[in-house]
């Protein structure tokens, strides 16, 4: 097993549910940085971040950093790479992405042009070719560019890690299951606790709650673009680590995890999406408007993501909306309530402050996760 460094992306501001997750996962952290962390990693290390990881986008494999202020110096630089240990004869590869922040290199289609062919002729001389056919499997390499230092990995994942498998249909405005996730992971909730999400939409928040509880790794059942790569992680690495996500499993649990929407279409995908994630059965789903959230007993969570007013519209609606949360969530007693919104006037119309006000970067929109705690159960007297 070689170690190597390993770079797994995440939404700014949601760095340190990433780490903790590393950490759980028994890896080294050596850097986090804004929107992503890297760590100490084997080929095994591959397959797991891949299956285990909620909260990151994919896992990039570190190839090389450097500083370059010239197009002559990222070419060289990329060059001097060791290419060959792991793009083989007729891998395909390209530069999927190239992002530039503070730099003086800032042109994304240049830089992926010069990367491109700095490998090729790194390739040229160590396979003794002029022209490569690159017809085996995909090898895609992003680059991210901040004040002058060039970072490339390889892209292990294809697809985002977002992209559990299970949610077909999605209503108008859905969070990615990655930041559903990682802001549940925010939370003290836990499997025994209550979890209400009353604008559930196409039931993200639920379905990743009810497969934290459940035990199921979210890349448990899709499939990863190093699986194809039979020069860099071994076939055995992954069936390993698919075992071990299915040994974990126990759907056996009893969970009490609510979701309500006021659109019955919306209701039914999210019950079809929730079957397909292997939870049907953990979460109870009910048309329902946020007025009439209420429930007998007590240190539940409401975790939830409303309606913002992407429209002129349905901004009118906003003042009378979030003062509905407001009062639903006066009923709850003892109870907490995480809500992430683009809306700015949230705790003035809901009538309450926040314990805490979270900016997060949901892609390019900023969004706030406000954070009412609640009280903290009493804890149970252990028998003797």
């Amino acid at each position: 097993m070689r170690k190597m460094e390993l770079i797994v992306p995440c939404h700014f501001g949601l760095e340190a549910v990433l780490k903790r997750e590393i950490y759980d996962l028994g890896y080294d952290v050596t850097k986090v940085e804004d929107g992503r962390i890297t760590f100490i990693g084997d080929e095994e290390a591959i397959a797991r971040a891949n299956i285990f990881l909620r909260s990151t986008e994919r896992v990039l494999i570190k190839i090389g950093e450097f500083e370059a202020v010239t197009f002559d110096e990222l070419f060289e630089a990329t060059k001097s790479l060791p290419w060959e240990e792991w793009i083989p004869e007729d891998g395909r590869f390209w530069v999927t992405k190239a992002s530039s922040v503070k730099s003086r290199l800032f042109s994304p289609s240049d830089i992926q042009s010069i990367i491109k062919k700095a490998i090729v002729e790194r390739l040229k001389v160590h396979y003794k070719k002029s022209w490569f056919e690159e017809s085996g499997s995909e090898y895609p390499i992003r680059v991210f560019l901040y004040k002058d230092k060039v970072t490339i990995g390889l892209d292990t994942s294809g697809n985002s890690l977002h992209k559990r498998g299970y949610r077909l249909a999605q209503s108008r405005a859905p969070i990615s299951e990655t930041l559903a996730a990682a802001l549940i992971l925010l939370t003290p909730w836990k499997q025994d606790r209550i979890l209400v999400d009353p604008f559930c939409g196409s039931g993200t928040f639920p379905i990743e709650a009810a497969m934290m509880g459940a035990n199921i790794a979210p890349g448990m059942n899709r499939h990863f673009l190093a699986e194809n790569w039979d020069n860099v992680i071994g076939e055995e690495n992954w069936k390993d680590a698919f075992t071990e996500a299915r040994d974990l499993v126990d759907t056996s649990v009893k969970m009490d995890i609510q979701g309500y929407d006021i659109d019955g279409k919306v209701l039914k995908a999210a019950r079809e999406n929730a079957k397909r994630a292997g939870v049907a059965d953990l979460i109870h789903f009910q048309e329902r408007p946020v007025k009439d959230l209420h429930h007998p007993k007590k240190y539940g969570f409401v975790i939830t993501n409303p309606p913002y007013g992407e429209r002129i519209e349905e901004k009118e609606a906003l003042p009378e909306l979030y003062r509905q949360i407001g009062e639903a969530f006066s009923g709850l007693d003892s109870w907490s309530l995480y809500m992430i919104t683009s809306y700015e006037d949230a705790e003035k119309y809901m009538g309450k402050k926040a314990t805490k006000n979270r900016k997060i970067y949901n892609g390019m929109m900023k969004t706030y996760y406000y954070q009412f705690i609640g009280p903290r159960p009493p804890k149970r007297k252990q028998l003797t």
